[in-house]
C-alpha cells in the first residue's frame, strides 16, 4: 500500500494559564492536527518561564500532532506565550535550538500572548483589540510598530478587567456592610452567599495565591446585579470607561482601523457591552467595531502560515514579536 502523501509543516502553540495548547498543520494546504491540551500551565522562576518545562510538556505533543498531520517536517513555529515581554529571557534564549534538534525547526517565532489574541481576532489589519478575563490589556498596530496599555496585573492595573470587577464589587458589598455611602445591598447578598460572614472576608481573600481569579470569580455577580442595582451597573460603566481608555491609548490615530474585544470576560453580556459600546463609540469615532474572528490559538496558526509562506505583514520587535533563525545564530529576520 502507497504511503500518505506529506507536506511541509507549522507548528503553533498557545501557552497560558491553562496549560499549553499546540497544533501541527500543513503549509500550504487546510491539513491540521489539534489541538492538544497540556491543562498545566508552564513554570516560572528565576529566568522568567521555565524553557526546560515548556519543552517537557511540548515535546510528546508534537510528535503525536505531526504523525496524526502527516507533514514531512515542522520547518516553522509559533509560540505564543503569557508573559512573554516581561518573563520570556529564558524561552528567546533557548526555545529556537531545542526545536531545531528536536524537531528540525528553522525558522522560529516568539510572540506575546496579547499578540496572538490580536492576530487572532482581526489578522494582520490595522487596529486594537481589547483583551479582558481575569486581567485586561489592550494591544494595537498600524502595522509599523505595536502599542500596548495596561496589563500590569490586579495590584497595579488591569482595570476594567475581572479581578477589577470583583473587587469593587466587593467593595461595594463591604461598603453596604458598614453602612457607608456607596453601598449595594444587592451585592452584599451576593457576597455573603459566595463567601460568608463578611467579617472574615479579607482573611479569606488576602492570603490566597490566585487571589486574581477568586475576585475575577465575583464579576458575573456584578452583572448580574446590573440591571437593578445602581451601583452594580456604575461599576460596570466605571470598567467600560477603562477598557475604552486603554482602547484609545493603542488604536492608530488615522485611517480606518478596526477594534474587536476578546476574553471571557464579554461573556457577561449585555450589562458590559452596552456601556462599552457607547464608550467606543464616542472616544473612537473613527475606527468601527468588529466581531473577533479567533482566539489566541487561531492567531498562532495564522502568524505561522504567514511565516511559512513569506508573507508575514506583521511589525517585529525584542519583546512582542520576534522571528528568529533556529540554526544557531539567533537572526532576526
Amino acid at each position: 500500500m502507497a504511503s500518505a502523501v506529506t507536506v511541509p509543516g507549522f507548528l503553533a502553540v498557545d501557552s497560558g494559564g491553562s496549560g499549553l495548547r499546540v497544533v501541527v498543520g500543513g503549509v500550504g494546504s487546510d491539513r491540521t492536527s489539534g489541538p492538544l491540551s497540556s491543562g498545566e500551565p508552564v513554570r516560572t522562576g528565576a529566568r522568567g518561564i521555565d524553557p526546560g518545562h515548556f519543552m517537557e510538556q511540548l515535546a510528546p505533543m508534537v510528535r503525536a500532532l505531526t504523525d496524526q498531520a502527516e507533514v514531512s517536517e515542522v520547518g516553522t513555529a509559533v509560540i505564543g506565550a503569557a508573559g512573554l515581554a516581561t518573563l520570556g529571557d529564558g524561552l528567546r534564549a533557548e526555545v529556537p535550538g531545542a526545536l531545531a534538534r528536536e524537531f528540525g525547526v528553522r525558522t522560529v517565532a516568539l510572540a506575546a500572548d496579547a499578540v496572538t489574541a490580536y492576530v487572532g481576532a482581526l489578522g494582520a489589519r490595522p487596529g486594537a483589540v481589547v483583551a479582558a478575563g481575569t486581567g485586561l490589556i489592550a494591544i494595537g498596530t498600524d502595522l509599523t510598530g505595536w502599542r500596548r496599555a495596561d496589563g500590569w496585573g490586579h495590584l497595579l492595573g488591569d482595570c476594567g478587567g475581572g479581578a477589577w470587577i470583583g473587587r469593587a464589587g466587593l467593595e461595594a458589598a463591604l461598603r453596604a456592610y458598614d453602612g457607608r455611602d456607596g453601598g449595594s445591598g444587592a451585592l452584599l447578598s451576593c457576597a455573603k452567599e459566595r463567601f460568608g460572614a463578611m467579617a472574615g472576608l479579607p482573611g479569606q481573600l488576602y492570603p490566597r495565591s490566585d487571589r486574581p481569579a477568586v475576585l475575577a470569580a465575583f464579576a458575573p455577580r456584578v452583572a448580574e446585579c446590573a440591571p437593578d442595582d445602581p451601583v452594580a451597573a456604575g461599576i460596570l460603566r466605571a470598567a467600560a470607561r477603562h477598557m475604552a481608555g486603554s482602547a484609545v491609548a493603542v488604536c492608530p490615530a488615522s485611517g480606518e482601523p478596526e477594534v474587536a474585544l476578546t476574553g471571557g470576560l464579554f461573556k457577561m453580556g449585555e450589562p458590559l457591552l452596552v456601556p462599552l459600546h457607547e464608550e467606543l463609540a464616542k472616544r473612537l469615532p473613527h475606527a468601527r467595531l468588529v466581531p473577533t474572528e479567533g482566539d489566541p490559538l487561531d492567531g498562532a496558526v495564522r502568524i505561522a502560515r504567514d511565516l511559512a509562506a513569506g508573507a508575514l505583514a506583521l511589525p517585529c520587535d525584542g519583546a512582542m514579536l520576534s522571528v528568529v533563525s533556529s540554526k544557531g545564530q539567533g537572526d532576526h529576520f
